[in-house]
């Protein structure tokens, strides 16, 4: 393994482990603040969103070091995020059930091609743009970007496991993972807001409580609160995947050989 991917799978190692801690910490504190979700992490997020954003720009700059594929595919990953941002609008101008949003399928169909590396940034990035287009910045954004970051990291993962393949097999074992990120997105983004919620003491969080009784009030809090709406995404996602996923797919493997023909082509 080159020392330049090293470098790269160190930076997405560490954005990882911040995503991590961002989202751990309210639970190791000794005290707790009631807080609204839209007011829960607000003296923390902007530093949270600057990190990321760092060592986002970091990660691409490490990737343009090499071959000429590098920057074809930087310039494929702000293609597709300008192109996923765009498709944010039709949750603010089309009332659509629960949390369905068609952003997360180009994430996955894009980290499931490019790789786990690619997925990441198309999340983050993808949320980020378009947070400022539609006006949805707030302290939830660098946690919104960690979480869809993972989505295009877990696709990546997915696709070496597969060997990328289109089949009828491959394209349910897509679907089926956009459903259950559609459920498991809605459950990490809850972690963000969760310890400064406040409810019925078997749903919130409390100081001093073990970690049974800590998953135990956080199913209840989440089946109560969030599955229903969940569950609309995680539809959305299987659908939109089984529709559209094996074109799309396909699509992307022919500009990512065709990329890869170039550059041998080049150095031979």
């Amino acid at each position: 393994m080159s020392m330049r991917r090293i470098a790269s799978w160190a930076i997405y190692a560490l954005s990882t482990a911040i995503g991590l801690l961002a989202f751990a910490y309210p639970f190791f504190t000794e005290t707790r603040v009631a807080a609204p979700p839209g007011a829960a992490h607000g003296e923390d997020a902007l530093l949270v969103t600057a990190t990321l954003v760092g060592l986002g720009l970091v990660a691409l700059l490490v990737e343009l070091q090499g071959q000429a594929i590098g920057a074809k595919t930087v310039a494929m990953l702000g293609v597709l995020v300008a192109a996923a941002s765009a498709l944010r609008f039709i949750e603010v101008a089309i009332p659509v059930p629960g949390g369905f949003s068609p952003i997360f399928v180009p994430i996955i169909l894009a980290g499931y091609v490019f790789g786990g590396r690619f997925g990441f940034l198309m999340g983050a990035f993808t949320m980020l743009v378009s947070a400022l287009v539609t006006g949805g910045v707030g302290p939830w954004l660098p946690y919104q970007m960690f979480a869809a970051g993972w989505v295009g990291l877990g696709a990546g993962w997915l696709g070496w496991l597969l060997g990328h393949r289109t089949g009828t097999g491959s394209l349910w074992l897509l679907a089926t993972f956009g459903f259950a990120w559609g459920l498991l997105y809605g459950a990490i983004m809850n972690i963000y807001f969760w310890p400064f919620a406040v409810g019925p003491a078997g749903q919130v969080w409390s100081p001093g409580i073990d970690l049974r009784e800590t998953l135990a009030r956080y199913g209840t809090f989440y089946a109560v609160t969030s599955l229903g709406w969940d569950l609309a995404r995680a539809v959305g996602n299987g659908t939109l995947i089984l529709l559209l996923g094996a074109p799309v797919v396909r699509a992307l493997l022919r500009f990512q050989r065709r990329f890869v023909f170039e550059v041998q082509r080049a150095d031979g």
